[in-house]
Protein backbone atom coordinates (compact mmCIF):
# COMPACT_ATOMS: atom_id res chain seq x y z
CA UNK A 1 0.00 0.00 0.00
CA UNK A 2 1.54 3.64 -0.88
CA UNK A 3 1.98 6.19 1.83
CA UNK A 4 -0.03 8.96 1.85
CA UNK A 5 1.37 12.74 1.90
CA UNK A 6 1.13 14.76 5.05
CA UNK A 7 -0.67 17.52 5.79
CA UNK A 8 0.66 20.28 7.68
CA UNK A 9 -0.98 23.82 8.24
CA UNK A 10 0.75 27.33 8.59
CA UNK A 11 -0.69 30.42 9.26
CA UNK A 12 1.84 32.42 7.70
CA UNK A 13 2.47 36.23 8.15
CA UNK A 14 4.75 38.21 5.49
CA UNK A 15 6.44 41.46 5.65
CA UNK A 16 8.03 41.86 2.48
CA UNK A 17 9.63 45.60 2.36
CA UNK A 18 10.94 45.01 -1.21
CA UNK A 19 7.41 45.02 -2.58
CA UNK A 20 5.51 46.34 -0.45
CA UNK A 21 3.45 43.20 0.28
CA UNK A 22 1.86 42.51 3.80
CA UNK A 23 -0.36 40.08 4.09
CA UNK A 24 -1.50 37.09 6.37
CA UNK A 25 -2.09 33.48 4.19
CA UNK A 26 -3.27 30.16 5.76
CA UNK A 27 -1.49 27.50 3.82
CA UNK A 28 -1.89 23.84 3.69
CA UNK A 29 1.66 21.80 2.54
CA UNK A 30 0.82 18.08 1.43
CA UNK A 31 4.49 16.46 2.45
CA UNK A 32 4.95 13.51 -0.19
CA UNK A 33 6.39 10.31 1.03
CA UNK A 34 9.54 10.78 -0.38
CA UNK A 35 9.82 14.54 0.47
CA UNK A 36 12.17 16.00 3.51
CA UNK A 37 11.25 18.45 6.49
CA UNK A 38 14.05 20.30 4.64
CA UNK A 39 12.63 19.98 1.11
CA UNK A 40 8.97 21.33 2.36
CA UNK A 41 10.23 24.08 4.31
CA UNK A 42 11.93 25.32 0.88
CA UNK A 43 8.73 25.80 -0.43
CA UNK A 44 7.19 27.33 2.22
CA UNK A 45 10.10 29.87 1.99
CA UNK A 46 9.21 30.03 -1.77
CA UNK A 47 5.54 30.59 -0.77
CA UNK A 48 6.91 33.70 1.09
CA UNK A 49 9.18 35.16 -1.25
CA UNK A 50 6.65 35.00 -4.29
CA UNK A 51 3.67 35.52 -1.98
CA UNK A 52 0.08 36.56 -3.85
CA UNK A 53 -2.97 35.95 -4.19
CA UNK A 54 -2.93 33.66 -7.12
CA UNK A 55 0.60 31.46 -5.80
CA UNK A 56 -0.46 28.18 -5.28
CA UNK A 57 1.31 25.03 -4.44
CA UNK A 58 1.44 22.53 -7.46
CA UNK A 59 1.70 18.78 -7.62
CA UNK A 60 5.71 19.05 -7.39
CA UNK A 61 7.05 15.62 -6.80
CA UNK A 62 3.69 13.85 -7.33
CA UNK A 63 3.48 14.92 -10.81
CA UNK A 64 6.61 15.60 -13.42
CA UNK A 65 5.00 18.17 -15.32
CA UNK A 66 4.23 20.58 -12.47
CA UNK A 67 6.12 22.78 -10.55
CA UNK A 68 6.85 22.98 -6.72
CA UNK A 69 4.56 26.50 -6.71
CA UNK A 70 2.98 28.54 -9.68
CA UNK A 71 1.52 31.57 -10.42
CA UNK A 72 -1.82 31.64 -12.78
CA UNK A 73 -3.09 34.63 -14.40
CA UNK A 74 -6.96 34.85 -14.65
CA UNK A 75 -7.07 33.39 -18.35
CA UNK A 76 -4.98 30.49 -16.90
CA UNK A 77 -1.87 30.96 -18.44
CA UNK A 78 1.35 30.34 -15.80
CA UNK A 79 2.82 33.94 -15.32
CA UNK A 80 5.46 32.20 -12.68
CA UNK A 81 6.97 29.05 -12.18
CA UNK A 82 8.89 28.03 -9.13
CA UNK A 83 11.03 24.87 -8.70
CA UNK A 84 12.77 24.07 -5.83
CA UNK A 85 15.96 21.99 -5.35
CA UNK A 86 18.40 21.29 -8.72
CA UNK A 87 16.24 20.29 -11.53
CA UNK A 88 17.46 18.90 -15.03
CA UNK A 89 18.08 20.69 -17.83
CA UNK A 90 14.82 19.20 -19.82
CA UNK A 91 12.70 20.48 -16.38
CA UNK A 92 14.09 23.96 -17.16
CA UNK A 93 13.89 24.07 -20.52
CA UNK A 94 9.80 22.60 -20.20
CA UNK A 95 9.37 26.06 -17.78
CA UNK A 96 10.87 28.43 -19.79
CA UNK A 97 8.47 27.00 -22.30
CA UNK A 98 5.27 26.98 -20.32
CA UNK A 99 5.76 30.16 -18.14
CA UNK A 100 6.68 33.85 -18.69
CA UNK A 101 9.35 33.93 -15.99
CA UNK A 102 10.80 30.55 -13.95
CA UNK A 103 12.46 30.74 -10.32
CA UNK A 104 14.65 28.03 -8.64
CA UNK A 105 14.96 27.87 -5.03
CA UNK A 106 18.48 26.02 -4.72
CA UNK A 107 19.63 24.47 -1.73
CA UNK A 108 22.17 21.92 -0.57
CA UNK A 109 25.83 23.18 -0.02
CA UNK A 110 28.31 22.05 -2.33
CA UNK A 111 26.02 19.58 -4.40
CA UNK A 112 23.93 23.45 -5.21
CA UNK A 113 27.43 25.08 -6.04
CA UNK A 114 28.30 21.97 -8.56
CA UNK A 115 24.93 21.73 -9.98
CA UNK A 116 25.04 25.84 -10.33
CA UNK A 117 28.36 25.66 -12.35
CA UNK A 118 26.92 23.28 -14.87
CA UNK A 119 24.11 25.44 -15.60
CA UNK A 120 25.23 28.85 -15.00
CA UNK A 121 26.42 29.51 -18.77
CA UNK A 122 23.56 28.82 -20.21
CA UNK A 123 21.18 30.61 -18.05
CA UNK A 124 22.94 33.58 -18.15
CA UNK A 125 21.78 33.71 -21.94
CA UNK A 126 17.98 33.28 -20.63
CA UNK A 127 16.34 36.78 -19.76
CA UNK A 128 13.11 34.82 -17.84
CA UNK A 129 14.89 32.70 -14.83
CA UNK A 130 16.08 33.75 -11.62
CA UNK A 131 18.33 31.38 -9.39
CA UNK A 132 18.53 31.98 -5.90
CA UNK A 133 20.79 29.81 -3.76
CA UNK A 134 19.59 28.88 0.22
CA UNK A 135 22.83 28.10 2.22
CA UNK A 136 23.07 24.92 3.74
CA UNK A 137 22.90 25.84 7.32
CA UNK A 138 19.79 28.29 7.21
CA UNK A 139 17.84 25.31 4.79
CA UNK A 140 18.77 22.89 7.58
CA UNK A 141 17.97 25.44 10.60
CA UNK A 142 14.71 25.80 8.45
CA UNK A 143 13.74 21.79 8.78
CA UNK A 144 14.37 22.09 12.64
CA UNK A 145 11.19 24.89 12.63
CA UNK A 146 8.73 22.04 11.42
CA UNK A 147 5.80 21.16 13.27
CA UNK A 148 2.31 19.67 12.06
CA UNK A 149 0.57 22.82 12.99
CA UNK A 150 3.02 26.27 12.28
CA UNK A 151 2.51 30.26 12.96
CA UNK A 152 5.26 31.89 11.00
CA UNK A 153 6.16 35.22 10.83
CA UNK A 154 8.33 36.31 7.88
CA UNK A 155 9.99 39.83 7.09
CA UNK A 156 11.76 40.42 3.60
CA UNK A 157 14.17 42.97 2.75
CA UNK A 158 16.84 43.35 0.30
CA UNK A 159 18.33 39.83 0.21
CA UNK A 160 17.48 39.10 3.74
CA UNK A 161 14.73 36.92 5.31
CA UNK A 162 13.97 37.03 9.12
CA UNK A 163 11.62 34.32 10.02
CA UNK A 164 10.17 33.46 13.41
CA UNK A 165 7.98 30.63 14.43
CA UNK A 166 7.28 29.65 18.42
CA UNK A 167 10.15 32.52 19.80
CA UNK A 168 12.88 29.98 17.09
CA UNK A 169 14.30 33.45 15.30
CA UNK A 170 16.10 32.62 11.89
CA UNK A 171 17.82 35.04 9.33
CA UNK A 172 18.46 33.55 5.92
CA UNK A 173 20.45 35.58 3.56
CA UNK A 174 19.53 34.83 0.12
CA UNK A 175 22.19 34.41 -2.74
CA UNK A 176 20.78 35.53 -5.93
CA UNK A 177 22.87 33.56 -8.57
CA UNK A 178 20.52 34.94 -11.28
CA UNK A 179 18.19 37.93 -11.72
CA UNK A 180 15.71 37.74 -14.23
Amino acid sequence: MAQKSIIFKAELEIADMNRGYYKSHTISIARHPSETDERMMMRVLAFALYASESLSFANGLSASDEPDLWEKDFTGSISRWIMVGLPHDKAIKKALSRSAQVVILSYGGSAAELWWSSLKSSADKLSNISVINIPALASRALAELVERTMKIQCSIQDDMIWLNTNNQPLEIALIRLKKS
